[in-house]
């Protein structure tokens, strides 16, 4: 910081400065999942498919990803305050946007720009959060915090929205993130003195083209992942041409930043062994991380609960996720082995996916659901934050940045390939126990006119017609057989993230430099969103 001044009035306390931060922090972090915290309200306000609804996610993610190699430069020449109240009146006026309109295509386009300011948002509240942590490990506590804040976003937002959806229009939500934004944002800006955080440099030879190219490939990124298996993949030709450009966009993309003299992202990063290392368990992390939603559908799909009493289960993943947090934070602080940490959360994640296998079931008390929930958030904690900051330490700090824009695309590419894996294996494991079902569900079986019979007493004993009835009884059986087939898929998808976890302990016990590379971040700045 070249100004003189503080970064924070004088006369503020410090308890006020962490409360502003935290405030604005946690109205960006709100943002990300705001548009699939219910999905199904939103398909149907819309009049849009599921799909569509995890499209308009993904472009404010790849929004993010993809601003993120150019945002600095905008942070280091625009006085902090300034910065920020730019970044609140942009995003507020989208979100007021988004709140009038009911177009799809223009919910994905004011998706993709709230991503580029919420970018910038998250940037001023990391430094200013490093600003204040005056440890020796302030960087390690302040990442900590972040990333576990990001392990939490899904059921925070679904806590935050549903509710809202529950009593209003969907479209509310927008105006509620207006009014959450709105408190924090102006109690930061009042904190804050008209000061330059980083160290100012001319806002000359950005590199555009970088941004575009990024921006692009990742969008289309998100378009083949989620939108595939709707269109039966290589059958469709947008799919076709959606991939080739990828491939084009990837090369021309690698090209360019060889021969830049300053690139947005330095190659060199992948000559680092510990970075390679680091990138493959984020993304194995992630995609254990994203098969963790089906937990949440199997509470509402089949034992019937609704969104809200579903998301608060999520509580005790959300303590999970502090105590796994802290147990990191100490074992960074102290340096202990790290191997012992990941091996520790990565089988903290391995009985939760078999534990979770066992309980599966048609009718469970929401008891037996505590302490796996409370045991899969230890695990994320415990490697969540240690994984980035074991990637970040791996390269030099001149690098930081760049392995930083690697790190982001990793992750949003890996969230959406394990959406589009989940969409996969639904169909396929649903198709192939439905068929197992229905094989068996014939006239010769005996149980199935009595559970017809069942049906059919049940609704004519509460005033319906006994025709009616006899149509409504098939109906409530071919909803059972669903029931049976999602949950069916549900077993298996989690046998096979079980062993992936079993695999990550084993592949992390024969990496021995794991435990001698040395957490160091000391000396860096943070990156404009981290991972």
């Amino acid at each position: 910081m070249t100004d003189r001044l503080p970064i924070f009035k004088k006369r503020v306390p410090e308890w006020l400065v962490i409360l502003s931060i935290f405030a604005v922090l946690l109205s960006s972090v709100l943002l990300f999942a705001l548009s699939t915290a219910d999905g199904t309200a939103a398909a149907g306000y819309y009049g849009a498919s599921a799909s569509d609804i995890q499209f308009s996610m993904l472009m404010f993610y790849a929004a993010v990803a993809s601003f993120a190699v150019v945002e600095r430069r905008f942070f280091a020449r625009v006085v902090t305050k300034d910065y920020l109240l730019i970044c609140i009146i942009l995003e507020i006026l989208i979100a007021y946007w988004c709140y009038h309109t009911r177009e799809m295509w223009l919910i994905f386009t004011l998706r993709f720009l709230q991503g580029i300011v919420n970018c910038g948002l998250t940037s001023i509240s990391l430094n200013l959060l490093f600003s204040r942590l005056k440890s020796e490990h302030a960087k390690e506590t302040g990442y900590t915090i972040f990333y576990g804040m990001i392990l939490c976003v899904s059921p925070l937002t679904a806590l935050f929205s549903v509710p809202i959806v529950e009593n209003y229009e969907y479209n509310v939500v927008y105006k509620a993130i207006i009014f959450c934004f709105l408190p924090s944002a102006v109690l930061l800006f009042s904190v804050i003195n008209r000061v330059h955080i980083l160290r100012k440099t001319p806002l000359y030879k950005i590199d555009w083209m970088s941004f575009v190219l990024f921006s692009t490939m990742l969008v289309l990124i998100a378009y083949v992942l989620v939108y595939g298996q709707e269109y039966d993949w290589l059958d469709d030709e947008s799919i076709v041409y959606s991939i080739l450009a990828i491939l084009f966009l990837f090369v021309v993309s690698i090209a360019r930043q060889r021969t830049l003299k300053r690139p947005a992202v330095d190659l060199s990063v992948f000559k680092s062994r510990n970075f390679a290392i680091g990138i493959v368990f984020l993304v194995i992390l992630y995609i254990i991380r994203g098969a963790f939603s089906l937990t949440s559908s199997y509470f509402i799909t089949v034992l019937g609960m609704d969104s809200l009493h579903a998301n608060e289960m999520m509580i005790f993943n959300i303590a999970g996720v502090v105590v796994g947090s802290i147990i990191a934070i100490r074992f960074l602080i102290r340096q202990r082995h790290l191997r012992i940490l990941w091996v520790t959360g990565f089988v903290f994640l391995f009985v939760f996916f078999i534990w979770m296998c066992q309980l599966f079931a048609t009718e469970a008390g929401t008891d037996n659901f505590y302490l796996p929930l409370f045991m899969q958030g230890v695990g994320a904690g415990m490697v969540m934050s240690p994984i980035v900051m074991f990637i970040m330490s791996s390269v030099p700090e001149n690098m930081s940045q760049s392995a930083s824009s690697v790190g982001i695309f990793v992750r949003f590419s890996t969230f959406s390939l394990s959406l589009a894996f989940i969409n996969f294996y639904q169909l396929y494991f649903k198709g192939k126990h439905n068929d197992d079902l229905r094989s068996n569900l014939t006239l010769l079986d005996f149980n199935l006119p009595d559970r017809l019979k069942m049906y059919q007493s049940v609704l004519n004993s509460r005033g319906m017609p006994r025709d009616e009835a006899g149509k409504a009884a098939i109906g409530l059986l071919n909803k059972a057989v669903q029931k049976q087939t999602f949950l069916q898929f549900c077993v298996s998808y989690y046998e096979w993230i079980a062993v992936l976890c079993l695999l990550s302990i084993i592949l992390i016990a024969l990496q021995p430099v794991i435990s001698r590379t040395v957490i160091n971040l000391r000396n860096r700045q943070p990156a404009a969103v981290g991972f």
